[in-house]
């Protein structure tokens, strides 16, 4: 018995799976963006706590947080912390201090979004000395 039908699928079963394939990937798309947000939020939170403790530590040592900033400036990047968030690899936010120049037991920590992980640049998030928390723009209520 001596077959001559091809073997293989049709375009219609091709068709059938590309939209299945479309399907779960619009699904899926959007849930793993919001995931990789939210994660890039959450470290920039953990970064700012962190760098809290570090300007708590500073100011056990000194007497005040003056000069936590880098060339002992009142308002920078961290000399005491590391720049940025994540500490390692592609930074989603910068980190910067501002100590109150009146007052140099007053500090904000802001963390300022570079663009990536789906987060509007320049968008901040804020950790004051007395514990306030604050955002702008689609950060506003990062801290949530």
């Amino acid at each position: 018995m001596n077959s001559n039908k091809a073997r293989g699928f049709t375009l219609i079963e091709l068709m059938f799976v590309v939209t299945i394939i479309a399907i779960l990937a619009a699904i899926a798309f959007p849930s793993y963006t919001q995931h990789v947000r939210t994660a890039a939020i959450r470290d920039a939170q953990s970064s700012l706590i962190g760098l809290a403790s570090a300007m708590e530590r500073h100011r056990a040592q000194s007497g005040n947080y003056a000069g936590a900033a880098t060339a002992g400036a009142l308002s920078g990047v961290p000399a005491i912390f590391p720049t940025q968030s994540p500490e390692s690899g592609n930074a989603n936010f910068n980190l910067s201090i501002t100590v109150a120049l009146a007052d140099t037991n007053q500090y904000t920590l802001t963390a300022t979004a570079t663009g990536r992980s789906s987060i509007t640049v320049n968008d901040t998030m804020t950790l004051a000395s007395s514990g306030a928390r604050g955002g702008t723009g689609t950060l506003v209520n990062g801290w949530n």
